[in-house]
């Protein structure tokens, strides 16, 4: 399968020239193998990733939300296929007590927020609360779990049911929220499952563990707690995501080597950076 990042910023989108290299686009993955596709979150991202294929290529997507949070959502309205009508898309999201997944988008994707309503999409639109048992899409295999992070958020594992490959993809995640010395026992460890022995695992660093002293509870991992997480896992590469829009990319590549230099970890470690592309 292959993995393409079009965006790896977390919160909100930050473009400019000191971010030129990491990108400035926020979540969006796409996984593609054959003639299907995947797309984890639709956040600012999700715009390039559409205009980088047609329907004839790909006729039908499934796009997975971990959440309805704003940056994982804002490029919804951006994905031209949804005004395509000879395009079949479904989109999955985790349930919510009361409202449906479309009553949540609605308040999106709806004046005064934005001009356009679900409803005026052309594509042949299929919404869905993601069910509890796992789903087989084509080759992949996709399991989910909820995660530490506010209000209802799943992370994803996608597994090629040909060649047992794994992806993970946990761009929002606390990890070590509650741990007074983290990592502790792998089984509560939130994410845990979803991660063991995975190949790649795309996870949550926005924070220095100083920054993360006065953000504890918003959902989100230091670099450090990453790396651990990653080791306690036994995952073969961590791809470091969700990063914060006021790191630039010299801030970044530093925040990495600091982490790097200040411990010994036996997996590859990268940052994760717009048009980087993964082969499993």
């Amino acid at each position: 399968m292959t993995i393409k990042i079009w965006g790896a910023r977390g919160a909100i989108p930050t473009f400019g020239p000191d971010t030129q290299r990491i990108g400035g686009n926020t979540s969006c993955i796409s996984v593609a193998e054959g003639n299907e596709l995947l797309i984890l979150d639709a956040g600012s991202g999700i715009r390039k990733l559409g205009e980088s294929f047609d329907s004839e290529t790909y006729p039908l997507v499934h796009i997975f939300l971990t959440h309805l949070h704003m940056d994982h959502i804002q490029g919804l309205g951006f994905f031209r296929h949804f005004f395509n009508p000879r395009m079949k898309v479904h989109l999955w999201g985790p349930p919510h007590q009361g409202d449906d997944l479309q009553q949540q988008l609605n308040r999106y994707l709806s004046p005064p927020l934005f001009p356009i309503r679900l409803r005026d999409f052309s594509c042949e639109l299929h919404l869905h609360q993601i069910p509890k048992q796992a789903l087989s899409i084509g080759p992949f295999r996709i399991e989910h779990k909820y995660i530490c992070h506010p209000g209802p958020t799943l992370g994803y594992r996608i597994t090629h049911q040909v060649t047992g490959n794994v992806l993970t993809y946990l761009p929002d995640h606390e990890p070590a929220l509650g741990v007074e010395d983290f990592p502790q026992a792998p089984e509560w460890t939130s994410g845990y499952e979803l991660a063991k022995f995975a190949d790649v695992l795309i996870h949550d660093a926005q924070f220095t563990q100083k920054e993360y002293e006065t953000r504890v509870g918003w959902g989100h991992s230091t670099i450090d707690d990453a790396l651990k997480f990653a080791q306690m896992t036994e995952v073969k590469h961590l791809v470091c995501f969700h990063h914060d829009p006021n790191h630039t990319d010299e801030f970044l590549n530093k925040m990495l080597a600091d982490c790097l230099n200040s411990h010994a970890f036996p997996l590859r470690v990268s940052l994760a950076q717009e048009g980087m592309t993964l082969e499993l």
